[in-house]
């Protein structure tokens, strides 16, 4: 039995393989895995073939992380993926430095990540500056920033507006239609939560087919494998300035991925312990450690997995690791990933605002669990407005700033997560004579 009533699945309990398969895929597709590298790659200007091996790493390493990561580091159902708050250094650095030296500022960070779980550190760090509510304020700021991302990817005029936002909606209303329908059933059939995700995906694709946009023409053309390289673009460089650059985006994107070390955690039933977090900090370390040998990128738990979960009431390990291995192979193979590649983007992001406002909601219940006193409710509205702010900063205001603020001030995550956690441990606690007459108004 789960240790959560609200799961069908545990996290310890064991899945067969066929379902384990299909389970694994919804996974999979809701992480939209190939968007960063395609991202990076026009950002850094390579080449059609480096950019089709820097998608393949991004799979192969991100498969390999979640094996680490589920299997020895956390043992939680947490899928490791790329990390956008990375995104804007790593063009940086790649584009002035090149390709060597991108790879080189990511390998001490990593090092420094598994120290800080080795040492135990890191539990100490989290416990001092990332309580409880901080971690479910961070969910929540990670899915306020996402849902622009989410919705402009189906509001849009790329390819025709009603081309993205007919077959995005499709997929929205149908997540939307199951997952009401399970609920008002008291998840009776439990077919509808499993594969509700999955079940959105293929209305969307149908509509897009009939919209003219599904194209599978890049299967064809893709190659049935390829091995990966160690090193593929160079033996690292290791300058000054973009290690200690990404050494701190490291310590951002390790904001990011407790906030949802905490919400899989809170979604599975399972104890978020000292021990656990160090196991944690090391499996990132070391899944971040393979990508930059590989020629990857840093890693992070991706949050919408969390969605998923609460979604399918699903949180077997077995599950994520069968997912990690399914990466891993994709990794191998360009053909396979091509055909999730097809999956119009419109679809992927009309899914995703509902996983993001699910996202929204599971930070919330996390920080409606601790009593509101006036310090924390300074932190919460500031760290959202932060958030909100940082997303509506035109590109003009932007070059203005220097480009290491601007690597900040390009994640909202980012902002926000920083401000929630300074604001946190700046702001002087309240006496409990004050406490006790804030919880007064708050109750008026």
């Amino acid at each position: 039995m789960s240790q959560n009533s609200n799961l069908i699945v545990g996290v310890n309990e064991k899945v067969k393989p066929g379902k384990a398969i299909l389970l694994a895929f919804q996974h999979i597709l809701s992480m939209d895995l190939y968007v960063f590298p395609i991202l990076l790659a026009a950002m850094l200007g390579l080449s059609g073939a480096d950019t089709s091996y820097l998608i393949q790493m991004c799979f192969f390493t991100c498969g390999i992380a979640t094996i680490i990561q589920t299997g020895i580091g956390i043992k939680l159902p947490v899928v490791q993926g790329a990390s956008f708050v990375a995104l804007s250094a790593l063009a940086a650095i790649g584009s002035t430095n090149g390709m060597p030296t991108l790879i080189g500022s990511l390998i001490p960070g990593a090092i420094i990540l598994c120290l800080l779980g080795v040492t135990k550190i890191f539990s100490k760090i989290v416990n001092k500056c990332v309580p409880a509510y901080i971690g479910g304020l961070v969910i929540m700021i990670v899915g306020i920033s996402l849902t622009s991302t989410a919705a402009s990817g189906v509001i849009s005029s790329d390819g025709g507006l009603m081309n993205n936002m007919v077959p995005g909606l499709a997929a929205m209303l149908t997540l939307i239609i199951v997952n009401v329908i399970s609920y008002k059933t008291n998840y009776r059939h439990k077919f509808l939560s499993l594969f509700s995700v999955v079940g959105a995906l293929i209305v969307g694709c149908i509509v897009a087919g009939f919209m003219g946009t599904l194209d599978f023409s890049a299967v064809k053309e893709a190659a049935w494998f390829q091995v990966p390289n160690v090193f593929h673009f160079g033996l690292p460089k290791f300058e000054l300035s973009p290690c200690i650059l990404m050494t701190f985006i490291y310590f951002i994107v390790l904001i990011e991925t407790t906030g949802v070390w905490i919400t899989v955690s809170d979604v599975t039933g399972e104890p978020l312990t000292d021990e656990r977090l160090n196991r944690a900090v090391i499996g990132e370390g070391l899944g971040c450690l393979v990508g930059s040998v590989f020629g990857g990128t840093p890693l992070t738990g991706y949050s919408s997995n969390a969605g998923v979960i609460s979604i399918t009431k699903i949180g077997s390990r077995v599950v994520v690791m069968t997912a990690g291995v399914i990466l891993a192979i994709m990794g191998f193979c360009p053909k396979l990933m091509a055909i999730i590649a097809s999956v119009p983007g419109c679809v992927i992001s009309g899914i995703f605002i509902v996983i993001c406002q699910i996202l929204i909601a599971n930070g919330l219940k996390i920080v409606s669990r601790e009593k509101m006193t006036q310090k924390k409710i300074l932190v919460i509205g500031l760290s959202v407005v932060f958030t909100v702010s940082s997303m509506v900063i035109s590109s003009d205001v932007m070059a203005m700033f220097p480009s290491t603020v601007q690597y900040f001030l390009s994640s909202g995550t980012a902002v926000g997560g920083i401000t929630a956690v300074i604001l946190n441990l700046v702001l002087p606690e309240e006496s409990a004579e004050k406490v006790k007459k804030s919880e007064g108004v708050v109750a008026q």
